[in-house]
């Protein structure tokens, strides 16, 4: 089972994107990527709305997500969170990992 959670930041102007920015230039996503259990954090950017940024992350599990809600770099996270006065609406997935099922196989290129 994989729990993925899609996170959709959204602000006053770009801050969505320049939160985006320096969570990248500043090593914090990089550091999130080497935990152990992350299976995916990567940064969108919706065509239709220029003022959110969604951000896919994904975890093998619920242990892998609370060790990473306990890291120092939560602080980090949050302190740009609240510099660039960000709003937060949040998706909770969780995968049953058996596959694409045959029916749906014959959509995808």
């Amino acid at each position: 089972m994989s729990i993925t959670v899609n996170i959709y930041y959204s602000g006053e102007g770009d801050n969505a994107r320049k939160f985006a920015k320096e969570m990248v230039s500043s090593g914090v996503v990089r550091r999130i990527r080497e935990e152990k259990g992350n299976k995916k954090y990567e940064y969108f950017f919706p065509m239709d709305d220029e003022n959110t940024v969604l951000l896919i992350d994904s975890w093998e599990n619920q242990a892998a997500i609370d060790l990473h809600h306990a890291s120092e770099m939560m602080k980090e996270i949050t302190m740009l969170r609240e510099k660039y006065d960000l709003k937060m609406k949040v998706e909770r997935y969780v995968s049953d990992d058996g596959g694409i099922p045959e029916e749906d196989k014959k959509f995808i290129r």
